[in-house]
């Protein structure tokens, strides 16, 4: 595959989502694109905006939280197992409002307070639970001792 084959391919696979290095330099190598061809593939995805780490961090962060209600811990964790920069990441954690945050953890605590009504190691499992879903335990903790 030529330098301009992979680059088309490649825009094609960035611009029908957000993709970090890491999952651009994957699908090369898959595409049998090395070396130096791999470099000036990526370079050139990232000079045209097609590759930039720090709205793919952004984006990933902003849909993991609303969507799927991870909490900050979770996502981190994610982001570095993409091996997305510590920058990156930090500024990604900007575009949670701490305020939703909040709000959206107390919903889940009395989500999880329904699903495990009756059960006497309730409050433990809707720590458990919540932690899980990436909360920090000294905030989950907190909330459920508001909650009582």
């Amino acid at each position: 595959m030529t330098q301009e084959e992979a680059f088309n391919k490649l825009l094609k696979y960035c611009t029908y989502q957000e993709r970090c290095h890491e999952e651009v330099r994957s699908k090369l190598l898959s595409l049998k694109v090395y070396g130096n061809d791999l470099e000036q593939v990526m370079s050139r995805l990232i000079e045209h905006h097609f590759l930039n780490e720090e709205r793919y961090a952004k984006t990933y962060a902003g849909s993991k939280f609303r969507q799927m209600q991870w909490g900050r811990i979770k996502i981190t964790l994610q982001l570095k197992f993409r091996k997305v920069s510590e920058y990156c990441i930090r500024e990604a954690m900007k575009e949670i409002d701490q305020d939703d945050y909040i709000k959206t953890l107390r919903q889940l605590i009395e989500k999880r307070k329904q699903q495990v009504k009756g059960d006497r190691n309730a409050i433990q499992k809707t720590a458990q639970h919540l932690i899980g879903k990436g909360y920090e335990p000294d905030l989950v903790w907190k909330e459920l001792k508001w909650e009582e």
